[in-house]
């Protein structure tokens, strides 16, 4: 019976063997036979890598469809990763960079140089200054693993022997170094790609690839970079783009890493959000529009694959296209930003005084019905297209052009704080349209103090009081409301507060009791009155009277802006569309609006600049108390301001001018009257245009 078993259990098992090399025998067959040119095929594709397709940038453009920033086509020199000699080779690294630095050198092509080493003129070495992010990260673990005291000469000889540039002289070891710093601190792969020159000519470029096996690794590129029809068009709000610094590329990683551990990510939005990330050497908007709208601007890059045979014959296909940035449509209209521009231009060198403070200044023209920003000027200024080039310069100007005034600078707004008085004090009714106070030019009121006006105006009303400035009748109305009730109508006007603006702006001061304290003051009863005439403590932006200027004229504040439209890189479709929100609703009466810009209506009827323009404007100058540091003194001044609005019968923009040391705000007058006179010209040959060419259609 055993035996049986025995003989039946061998059996299954030879068949069993049987079965299996059967099987084997087959799919060899299917293998070697069937499918064998599909093994061939796959057998000859030894390698294949893929690299980065950067996208181009979005454009930005006028209110107009005018284009003020494109892009142009450069050769770039990159270093490719998987055919650059990896660091087992670093010898030929080295040969290979000292050829390329070289030929560079030979014909004035510069190079990214981000070593934070330098030589001065004794041949010391020495740290570059403000370039601690990148001495830290060169004295890293990641590096040179140097202590944090290590001296600028110990990170030079840490450095020659880390990359084995022993046989160079110290400034080509230097050079070479560099770029071997860069490479680890982009961590240079075949993903990463290194940009040796962002801009290089037709002839070396050429050079480059016809002498390939000299600069093995080095590829030519085409790239694109910022183009500007007119650099001097609205710089301040424009912007520039730039190299990614330490901190920003950390910033961004973090960023992304966070957002990639979505795990509600679909495969497609994962990829997408893997093409648009930061790589080290990245370009991204540092300022301004470039800066604020980065996310709509920066493209999604594409992907090439590149494929290497047996034989070393390469093929490359686009296996993802790249997809340019979205196009920001501004709503400033480069034409009137222009003539602004220049008005303000040669209204301030008019005025300089170059024995004391120089005046500067800066104009803002707002859409009254939609707070778009048509026209922001700043004086002085600078070119956009030569920004880097002439950086150290225009930073060492003490003008300070590369600061945005009408964004950035606080004033105390002096008579141009009146209006917002006189609506609050007709609202609370301290006040009336008839009611009156005499003005003998000194306000008494307070015993230990007097304040003075300008002039002897008598019995004076409202309307007068604003066409005549008197501080004596906005003395006593501040008094009378209180600055608590005088605050909560400034502040419906926007008034130490930010308008909303895209682009970096100040907040300012709207002058109070718990501002004083807790800057350690004490808030006493002639701050009040002193505040009702726009002085004590109140600073505000150019930008913000514009914005209440606006607000005076049609009864709402909308938020303050400069994008009206963003669409798609080829403008057929609407991203986001401008047309106006709503900041605040003024809740103040119709009457009080009418009283109020009939005040300020009579004293652009008194003054002769905007007396004979074609429309009828309403306006309020005012001029106040400054003080400046010059040659270590300070000097006291006094700075004028105007803020306007036109057609006073139905308002289509509202006009503020900030001129420092001007001595008088009526001054600006001229200044006003020429923008003024821009801006309905261009209107009026509009209306009589048939259309005119745009981008946008």
């Amino acid at each position: 019976m055993k035996e049986k078993s025995l003989r039946l259990r061998t059996m299954a098992f030879i068949v069993a063997i049987a079965l299996f090399f059967s099987v084997f025998l087959v799919e060899l067959f299917r293998v070697q036979v069937v499918n064998a040119g599909e093994y061939s095929t796959d057998g000859v594709a030894l390698n294949s890598v893929d690299s980065t397709i950067e996208a181009a940038r979005g454009e930005i453009l006028d209110c107009n469809g005018v284009p003020l920033v494109t892009n142009e086509q450069v050769n770039t020199i990159v270093l490719n990763a998987s055919y650059f000699p990896p660091t087992s080779e670093q010898e030929r690294r080295n040969e290979i960079l000292a050829a390329l630095i070289a030929l560079c050198e030979e014909h004035g092509v510069e190079w990214n140089d981000d070593l934070p080493l330098e030589f001065d003129a004794n041949g010391n070495i020495q740290y570059k200054e403000n370039a601690d992010s990148d001495i830290a990260f060169l004295k890293s673990r990641d590096v040179l693993h140097l202590n944090s005291y290590a001296t600028a000469q110990n990170c030079f000889d840490a450095l020659v022997e880390k990359f084995k540039l022993q046989d160079y002289d110290p400034q080509t070891a230097r050079k070479i170094g560099s770029v071997c710093y860069s490479l680890k601190r982009i961590s240079f792969s075949a993903v990463n790609p290194f940009t040796f020159a962002d801009e290089v000519s037709t002839e070396v470029a050429a050079i480059i690839k016809e002498n390939s096996a000299t600069y093995v690794g080095v590829d030519i590129e085409v790239t694109t970079r910022r183009s500007y029809t007119d650099g001097t068009i609205a710089p301040h709000i424009i912007g520039v783009t730039g190299s990614l610094d330490a901190e920003e590329y950390a910033a961004l990683s973090e960023e992304y890493k966070t957002a990639s551990a979505d795990e509600s990510l679909t495969d497609a939005e994962r990829q997408t959000l893997s093409l648009r990330a930061y790589a080290m050497d990245d370009t991204i908007g540092k300022f301004g529009i470039e800066s604020a709208m980065e996310d709509y601007l920066r493209g999604t890059n594409g992907v090439m694959t590149t494929t290497t045979d047996a034989d070393g014959n390469k093929t490359s296909e686009i296996t993802t296209a790249p997809e340019a940035g979205n196009a920001v449509i501004l709503t400033i209209d480069s034409g009137l930003q222009k003539q602004v521009q220049d008005a303000l231009a040669a209204f301030v060198e008019e005025y300089r005084d170059k024995e004391s403070i120089p005046a500067v200044g800066s104009a803002v023209v707002i859409d009254v019905k939609t707070g778009g920003v048509l026209a922001c000027a700043t004086y002085p200024s600078y070119d956009l297209s030569t920004y880097y080039d002439n950086y150290a310069a225009l930073a060492a100007d003490t003008d300070s052009p590369l600061w945005n005034r009408a964004l950035l600078s606080t004033y105390a707004p002096g008579s141009t704080m009146k209006p917002a008085i006189a609506v609050a004090g007709l609202e609370e009714g301290v006040i009336t349209e008839t009611s009156t106070f005499r003005c003998t030019r000194y306000y008494t009121y307070f015993t230990d103090t007097v304040f003075r006006c300008t002039g002897y105006h008598g019995s004076i009303d409202v309307k007068e009081a604003l066409n005549q400035s008197c501080n004596i009748f906005f003395y006593e109305t501040g008094r009378l409301l209180g600055i608590e009730r005088m605050n909560e109508y400034c502040s419906r006007f926007g008034l130490g507060q930010k308008t909303g603006v895209e682009v970096g702006e100040s907040t300012g001061v709207l002058a109070s009791i718990e501002y004083r304290e807790s800057h350690g003051g004490t808030w006493y009863p002639g701050d009040t009155v002193q505040a009702a005439i726009g002085q004590s403590d109140n600073l505000f932006t150019p930008i913000q009277l514009a914005n209440y200027a606006a607000a005076l004229a049609t009864g709402t504040r909308y938020q303050a802006h400069f994008v009206k439209s963003i669409r798609t890189a080829d403008y057929s479709e609407t991203i986001l569309e401008n047309t106006g929100t709503l900041a605040q609703e003024l809740n103040v009466s119709d009457n009080t609006l009418r009283i109020v810009r009939e005040g300020m209506r009579r004293y652009g009827a008194r003054v002769s600049a905007l007396r004979n323009l074609p429309v009828a404007v309403a306006a309020k100058s005012g001029t106040a108390e400054s003080k400046a540091k010059v040659d270590g003194d300070i000097v006291e001044g006094l700075n004028g301001f105007m803020i306007s609005f036109a057609p006073y019968d139905d308002p289509e923009i509202a006009v503020a001018v900030a001129i420092e040391n001007l001595n008088s705000g009526t001054a600006t007058a001229t200044l006003v009257a020429q923008i003024y006179e821009a801006y309905f010209a261009a209107a009026t040959q509009l209306d009589t245009e048939q259309g005119y060419n745009s981008v946008l259609g």
